[in-house]
């Protein structure tokens, strides 16, 4: 391969760049972004950078050894389609970038909900520049959807000063992820911190004319809104990708190793829908960690390389800085998998395993960075689940 070309400027495109150069190729990279931001840190968005401590240096992902990659940028530059026959990459400007190979790291964007002005969602930097204006007016936030971004935002705006509420469909915070049970310790994070918790009941409409005023719930409930922040969920970015040949189910399909139906071409990030080697099954990951450590298997995969082993970074993990208080998760878990604390109590740190048949799956820590290491490395080492 003389050529690869990453779609996809953030901290996977970056990454993926990255591991090419550490895996010593050699020939031309050229990295496509539609944002017109050099790469970033996305986490941040919700806490250091939306309170003020963190600033754009702080959160910029490039570095000076970054210089030495010797990459082609092309940002403010959009993909309108992947021409697989001719091996190119069609920008929206009718430019084709001819390439050998190609990386998928589209990422994903914002599930929207119509509404006036005043309504924000968080998954870009313009989007935290814009919702961290808002959030400087005070008044009352509502925020939809007690996942990862909801309650980080919820989090935040409470330390700002601001009246918060947080409206979820589901019966608990973080149902999915973790599951009721322990969802519930997330609820009661909320509430000990002095933010209204609504749940099991859906949004019906956004109210307001030239600018929000309240949220109107599905039991008739109108509650008031200065501004209103949608967390329901990303959608991943392969639209573009169609007529392509790829297979594409809730994301680009990959094997463990990042590698797509269609030679020459891997994804990476939240756009992929990869077999994971942990949880026996494909898994669409939209966590930092997956984005950082699949660049390294798929440059290895597109190079035709074994040095690198999927199952080595197969256990999915994520974290979440909410109130003060650092939660850690790693594993897959299902419904029907029992949670049991080992360590400490709901009300203050703890850490709690998910067991399946009596075999560990999962593991969730509140400020238990120790115990919880111990567990991450114990699932590592079970090996396939089933």
């Amino acid at each position: 391969m003389r050529t690869i070309t990453v779609v996809g400027a953030s901290i996977a495109g970056l990454s993926a760049a990255r591991a090419l150069r550490a895996q010593e190729f050699a020939g031309r990279i050229i990295v496509i972004g539609d944002e017109t931001h050099e790469p970033y840190d996305r986490p941040p968005l919700s806490k250091g950078f939306l309170d003020g401590s963190a600033s754009l240096d702080d959160i910029t992902l490039s570095t000076p050894d970054d210089k030495l990659l010797d990459i082609d940028w092309r940002l403010g530059s959009k993909a309108a389609a992947l021409d697989t026959s001719a091996r190119a990459v069609v920008l929206e400007t009718g430019e084709r970038v001819v390439t050998d190979g190609v990386v998928l790291a589209t990422g994903a964007r914002a599930r929207e909900m119509p509404g006036p002005a005043g309504v924000h969602t968080l998954r870009t930097l313009n989007d935290a520049i814009a919702l961290k204006e808002a959030l400087k007016q005070g008044g009352s936030l509502v925020v939809i959807g007690a996942g990862f971004i909801g309650a980080e935002v919820a989090s935040t705006a409470r330390q700002l000063g601001l009246d918060v509420t947080v409206v979820e469909a589901l019966p608990t915070p973080m149902a999915g992820p973790l599951g009721t049970q322990m969802g519930q310790v997330c609820a009661d994070l909320h509430r000990r911190n002095g933010v209204r918790l609504i749940t099991g009941v859906p949004v019906a409409a956004l109210l307001g004319d030239d600018r929000v005023r309240a949220v109107l719930l599905a039991d008739g409930r109108e509650i008031p809104a200065d501004a209103v922040v949608v967390g329901i969920g990303a959608i991943p970015n392969v639209e573009w990708l169609r007529g392509s040949g790829l297979a594409i189910e809730g994301g680009v399909v990959t094997d463990a190793r990042c590698v797509t139906t269609v030679p020459n071409v891997v994804a990476v990030g939240d756009c992929a829908s990869a077999f994971n080697e942990h949880a026996g099954c494909v898994l669409r990951l939209e966590h930092w960690t997956s984005a950082v450590q699949q660049p390294k298997i798929a440059a290895a995969g597109l190079l035709g390389r074994t040095s690198v082993h999927a199952a080595r970074f197969s256990v999915p993990y994520f974290w979440s800085d909410q109130y003060g208080s650092h939660l850690q998760f790693a594993g897959h878990r299902r419904d029907g998998d029992v949670a049991e604390i080992v360590e400490g109590s709901p009300d203050g740190p703890f850490a709690a395993v998910y067991r399946r048949d009596s075999r560990p799956v999962a593991v969730l820590a509140v400020d238990q960075p120790r115990v919880f290491g111990r567990w991450r490395r114990e699932l590592a080492s079970e090996g396939v689940l089933s």
